[in-house]
């Protein structure tokens, strides 16, 4: 396999550092760039009586799209190391806005940390990792919390 380009999906959590900190390492072995994506989930928007949007989920968002790109340029300075970088971010679910992002990007690999959460929480909520990993074209490499990659 030849990866060129590879996606890492990230939120503010050390499991995705640590999908963040493999995926670079993936990369200088293959010379390839790579992209972040962080998927800013949905608020169901309040709608005033004239159907726009409430001021409320303006504001949100756009503190949201802040954040996600204060969020991308931390990881890429923390783990980068000279890497060309892609900032990808966008409103969506979480696993469907990865998939389409590596779809659109045309990423070769999706680098994306799990929880690892188990019982009542994950038959309710899924995962978001197992479910990109079943959607993909592409292969997903799902890194553990519990690896060490410190």
């Amino acid at each position: 396999m030849n990866f060129k380009k590879i996606l890492i999906a990230v939120d503010n959590s050390t499991c995705s550092e640590k999908a963040a900190k493999a995926g670079y390492e993936i990369a200088v072995k293959f010379d390839a760039e790579v992209a972040l994506v962080n998927i800013i989930e949905p608020i169901p928007a309040n709608v005033n009586p004239d159907l726009t949007l409430a001021p409320v989920f303006l504001e949100t968002y756009d503190n949201s799209d802040e954040n996600s790109h204060v969020l991308l340029k931390e990881m890429e300075n923390k783990f980068s190391g000279g890497i060309k970088t892609t900032y990808l971010c966008v409103v969506d679910t979480a696993a469907h806005g990865i998939i389409q992002q590596s779809d659109e990007w045309g990423s070769d690999l999706i680098v994306i940390g799990t929880y690892g959460r188990t019982g009542l929480y994950h038959f309710l909520m899924g995962s978001v990792a197992e479910h990109v990993a079943r959607k993909s074209a592409c292969p997903v490499l799902i890194i553990p919390n519990k690896s060490d990659i410190d």
